[in-house]
């Protein structure tokens, strides 16, 4: 009898407390998405997080120890799905040119993270300048892309398509000129076509790695 009473204790409607926390969560997700990704980070309360969200205070801080925790989850939610399309891009062109290898990683970054205007301006506005929290998570991921940028800088220089020097700056420099022309496309309601700013990045990205 003991071991029924547990049982019941810890499901409900057949469904478990761990299933029950982890529907929250990502209700409490969805939230922020929405009201971070159109009102502003600044505007969206933690009490207007939970009524989006249909869950209590209380559950908000079982998930997350603040707004910002749950802004940087969101951030690494859909860097991580970017960076695993960028390898996933990769994979399909590995003995491809500089060129063609930069469309391929700047294409499946871009569609990713501008699939929906919502991820656009989260990952382009409202990550940054929150506070000192938020803008190290920001900068490690800076770091990790900028990495990543120089080890496809030096796999050109190996196969002869530049010459060596450091790249850090240049690919820092990428980075920023990536964030502020998707930024300016998800702005400017697709005035422009995303191929066109999908070509341009990759005409600065060569340039960034082929410039003497």
């Amino acid at each position: 009898m003991a071991g029924n009473g547990t049982v019941a204790r810890r499901t409900y409607a057949g469904r478990s407390a761990a299933d029950r926390r982890a529907e929250r969560r990502e209700r409490l997700l969805d939230a922020g998405l929405e009201l971070f990704g159109t009102a502003g980070y600044a505007a969206a309360s933690i009490e207007k997080l939970c009524t989006h969200a249909g869950v209590s205070t209380r559950n908000f801080y079982e998930e997350f120890g603040s707004r910002e925790d749950l802004l940087m989850a969101l951030h690494d939610r859909i860097i991580e799905q970017a960076f695993q399309a960028v390898l996933n891009a990769l994979s399909t062109g590995d003995d491809a040119p500089l060129c063609q290898r930069f469309e391929l990683a700047v294409r499946a970054f871009v569609t990713t993270t501008a699939s929906d205007p919502r991820w656009a301006r989260l990952s382009y506005v409202e990550i940054i300048g929150v506070s000192n929290a938020v803008e190290k998570h920001r900068i490690a991921w800076r770091e990790r892309w900028a990495e990543f940028l120089e080890s496809e800088a030096n796999r050109a220089v190996a196969r002869g398509e530049a010459r060596p020097r450091s790249f850090h700056l240049a690919v820092v420099a990428l980075i920023g000129s990536v964030n502020e022309l998707v930024h300016h496309w998800s702005i400017c309601g697709g005035q422009e076509s995303l191929d066109d700013v999908i070509a341009e990045i990759v005409r600065v990205a060569s340039a960034a790695v082929t410039a003497p």
